[in-house]
């Protein structure tokens, strides 16, 4: 399956549910006030903030006027500029220095061990050696479920006790991935907000050790965000923001919302760039983010 096609299908409950009247808005011979204000709802009901949608409305309609012509199809006017609107980042695949460490951080239930399994294939199938580590020690489940990950995968997968201090698993995983040249190192976090202040000292203290082991690591510090959550993920964001430095951006569970304007939203309100998008369940649906691609399947483009 093409990568157009990941997107079309992980994002077909935004785009039946939400977008699905856009091809009609557009189908008359003009764009009038009533078919920018039915756009306005459908780009705020995706979640995609009132300050964004019009921003992007209002870039729609000068540069329709601008043209002023009826040639150019406003619904490729409208998906140049959203694709506009969304920052990519880069996820590194190949790297002079070895071992490359990921961080993984995001509150429970964001799906942080699931897309740490799903990131490592994507190494595991570009020829990497990964090392899994657990390092949510609070959650006995979370330990279980990346060691049968590792089994599933063929990956090392460095794990102590429920409750062990999760810096030190950190370093044995590091001490491991230098001995046996391992490639890369994804680290798995605990997220339990209520004891907010505990998590984010605790979240210091690996990537003190991280920078202490390895010059320049961790490589990427990226923050999972459930898309279910909508705005209340960017909330999320900003306490994690608070903390560490996040390079970038994982969105998941995007195949279980109607709210996919929630990347626009993440983008305008965080300045960070979304790296990885979740589209679906299988080990293979965790994919780079493509802008293009996500407008096209929200807006129906190449069906």
């Amino acid at each position: 399956m093409g990568i157009f096609e990941k997107f079309k299908n992980g994002l077909s409950k935004t785009r039946e549910t939400i977008f699905k009247n856009i091809k009609t808005i557009f189908s008359g011979k003009s764009l009038t006030e009533e078919d920018l204000e039915e756009l306005e709802e459908i780009l705020i009901m995706s979640d995609m903030g009132v300050e964004v949608a019009n921003s992007i409305l209002q870039e729609l309609k000068e540069r329709y006027h601008q043209h002023n012509s009826t040639s150019d199809d406003p619904l490729l006017l409208l998906r140049d500029i959203l694709v506009e609107n969304l920052d990519k980042g880069n996820v590194e695949m190949n790297f002079d220095k070895k071992p490359y460490v990921i961080l993984l951080v995001g509150v429970n239930g964001s799906g942080k061990t699931t897309t740490a399994a799903k990131l490592a294939k994507m190494y595991i199938d570009h020829g990497k050696e990964v090392v899994l580590v657990a390092a949510d020690t609070f959650r006995a489940a979370a330990i279980e479920q990346i060691k049968e990950w590792g089994k599933r995968l063929n990956a090392t997968v460095i794990a102590h006790q429920k409750g062990s201090d999760a810096a030190s698993v950190v370093y044995d995983a590091i001490n491991h991935a230098k001995s046996k040249n391992k490639d890369v190192i994804i680290v798995d976090t605990a997220g339990r907000l209520h004891t907010k202040s505990n998590l984010m000292e605790e979240l210091k203290k690996i990537k003190r050790i991280i920078q202490k082991e390895i010059e320049g690591a961790p490589n990427e510090t990226l923050l999972v965000l459930d898309g279910t959550t909508g705005q209340n993920g960017i909330s999320q964001a900003k306490s994690f923001m608070q903390a560490i430095d996040i390079t970038g951006i994982i969105i998941t569970k995007l195949d279980g919302t109607a709210k996919g304007g929630i990347a626009f939203a993440i983008n305008h309100e965080l300045k960070i760039p979304i790296k990885l998008v979740g589209l679906g369940e299988k080990e293979d649906d965790l994919q780079i983010f493509d802008p293009l691609s996500y407008c096209n399947a929200l807006l129906g483009i190449g069906e």
